[in-house]
């Protein structure tokens, strides 16, 4: 009795968990002791080098062809009391833990705790449960009228699971400023990083972190509180920061019925004409506002409506006069149905 009692505590030590090891090493030994008992038995069919794998895997998975069987009694007794419920027992073993890796790194990457493995990417910083999925819904409807479509990911300290998980990456860190966590989205390898977060000091620190990170990035921040954005700028003068407009998009309605509508028919992808904007490649021989207004409106429908010099949105101009001169590096903006990808610039400055 003490015997069995010791057994049975080392079965249930070693085999509850039921790690690889010890799986591996249980099937070694389940398939030697098969291979002894039925050479014993006589039945070197079954024990002949290939055959004996095949046929202990096609037995021990259930499948059971028929093409090999033993024709002993003593095999047939082996196979039935032996090979067969421990066969089952270990491919049990296998199925449940292969199961259990893919649940669990499944559920990991839900949960954004495994690191992405992409660059030039759109990263998206902060949890703003409905105004946040706006966004990213916004952003997958963009990115489709791009050529290379750069991924996604959607950076949180929230307690939530990727509420895209087919469409985004997901990441949720403890920090937005420790290099640790961060790492795992991979900010210092994306090309664009938006920072909204609820709180606004949360989006200022955030901020400048990024742009120790990642300087090169194109990083734009939101605040409620506008007195911050005169101090990120002072710090960061290329991180474009948005606050919120909702109270000067009210009093500009007041007066000129019709701008609300007007202002989020072109920050919208799904009404129609919209706003966008590209860059003037290098080398593109320099051409007036004039020439590059006509010919918009003319080859391709849309309204030219300001410029960025050398793509510094801070010095953007809007509505230009005819005699300002676009050149290599800067910025255009302008209202269409789509975003134009295949400009022809030499059509663009012809007279």
């Amino acid at each position: 009795m003490a015997i069995w009692v010791i057994i049975r505590k080392v079965m249930l030590r070693y085999f509850s968990e039921s790690r690889w090891y010890t799986i591996v090493i249980f099937a070694l030994g389940y398939g030697v002791l098969a291979w002894l008992l039925l050479y014993l038995a006589g039945e070197h069919a079954l024990t002949n080098n290939i055959d004996f794998i095949y046929w202990m895997a096609v037995t021990a998975s259930t499948v059971g062809y028929g093409d090999l069987s033993p024709t002993s009694s003593a095999g047939k007794l082996i196979v039935a009391l032996f090979i067969i419920p421990v066969g089952l027992s270990i491919f049990a073993m296998v199925v449940g833990r292969i199961a259990a890796w893919v649940s669990h790194h499944w559920q990991r990457g839900l949960l954004g705790m495994k690191p992405v493995h992409v660059e030039q990417h759109i990263l998206v910083i902060g949890w703003n449960e409905n105004k946040t999925l706006l966004l990213l819904d916004l952003l997958l409807k963009e990115r489709e009228a791009l050529a290379d479509k750069p991924a996604i990911v959607l950076c949180v300290k929230a307690d939530i699971q990727n509420p895209l998980p087919d469409q985004i990456e997901f990441v949720k860190v403890d920090s937005f400023n420790r290099d640790e966590d961060m790492d795992r989205a991979h900010v210092a390898k994306a090309s664009t990083i938006l920072i909204d977060n609820p709180q606004d000091d949360v989006t200022l620190t955030t901020a400048l972190y990024c742009t120790k990170r990642n300087p090169d990035a194109h990083k734009v921040a939101y605040f409620t509180d506008d007195t911050l954005v005169g101090l990120l700028q002072q710090h960061c003068p290329k991180v474009e920061c948005t606050p919120s407009v909702a109270v000067e998009m009210l009093a500009k309605a007041a007066f000129d019925p019709g701008s609300s509508t007007l202002h989020h028919d072109l920050i919208s992808v799904d009404a129609g004409q919209a706003q966008f904007s590209n860059d003037i490649p290098q080398g593109v021989p320099s051409l007036s506002f004039e020439t590059a207004f006509t010919n918009m409106k003319k080859h391709y429908d849309a309204i030219l409506i300001g410029y960025a010099p050398k793509g510094i949105y801070q010095n953007l101009v809007l509505n230009p006069p005819y005699s300002d001169t676009l050149s290599g590096g800067d910025r255009i903006f302008y209202i269409s149905e789509r975003r134009l990808n295949d400009i022809d610039w030499q059509v663009l400055g012809a007279h």
